[in-house]
């Protein structure tokens, strides 16, 4: 079996060499990179199956990188900042990312987060689980969980690896009005702590996607101080 490759940006050698280590040791490939452009050209030529993406960089910084890679592609992303503000980790996540990271941090974390995210996005079911877990269909949202596709009245929609993860949790869980702390455990596969803010920043990119009008959402509501869910 071909190993995993991760794409390693960030313009500071000491992390990419730790963080490289680390991937290695626990069977991966990994590619380096010092900026954001560098990356770009990366993604031209090989499989990626994650990349750890760093803001603060050089040429093109890891927010127009985000952006400039969600135009094409749906590789799961984690974003290292040495900024810990929520505004930071909003807009990190508002761009794409699939998760964030402050620096410093320990590395068995981010290995942690690499294989947790892998796992949502290259979740392999068996066939029995394919054949009852295959389409999801609520109104016109039609939810395909074997090819992780999503459409909306027959229109294709282009989900991160974590916002398809959600739609899916809640669409299998239709009527049932589920906590953020909730989500948060069973997607990011880790308890929840101050995940209000991820929860959210998240569920808002979803209904910008699959919403006609997400101020006024068809499918995804929310029930104040208690959660939301899919009806």
């Amino acid at each position: 079996m071909d190993k995993q490759r991760i794409l390693i940006v960030d313009d500071e050698e000491d992390i990419r060499d730790l963080l490289e280590i680390y991937l290695i040791n626990e069977g991966y490939d990994v590619i380096k990179t010092a900026d954001g452009l560098a990356a770009l050209e990366v993604l031209k030529g090989e499989k990626i199956a994650l990349i750890i993406l760093d803001i603060m960089m050089p040429k093109m910084d890891g927010i127009q990188t985000c952006m400039k890679i969600r135009k094409e592609k749906n590789v799961p992303i984690i974003m290292l900042s040495a900024k810990s503000e929520d505004i930071d980790k909003i807009l990190g996540l508002n761009t794409g990312a699939d998760d964030y990271v402050t620096k410093p941090f320990n590395p068995l974390e981010i290995v942690a987060r690499v294989k947790s995210l892998l796992r949502r996005c290259c979740m392999i079911n068996t066939p029995q689980e394919r054949k009852s877990y295959e389409e999801i269909e609520i109104g016109g949202l039609q939810i395909n969980t074997a090819m992780h596709q999503v459409k909306v009245d027959g229109r294709k929609i282009r989900l991160t690896p974590t916002e398809f993860s959600i739609l899916e949790f809640l669409a299998r869980n239709k009527g049932r009005v589920l906590s953020t702390e909730l989500i948060y455990e069973r997607v990011w596969n880790e308890p929840a702590y101050e995940s209000e803010n991820t929860v959210a920043v998240h569920i808002r990119n979803i209904r910008e996607k699959i919403e006609i009008n997400p101020k006024a959402p068809r499918y995804i509501k929310v029930v104040w101080g208690v959660g939301y869910k899919i009806e």
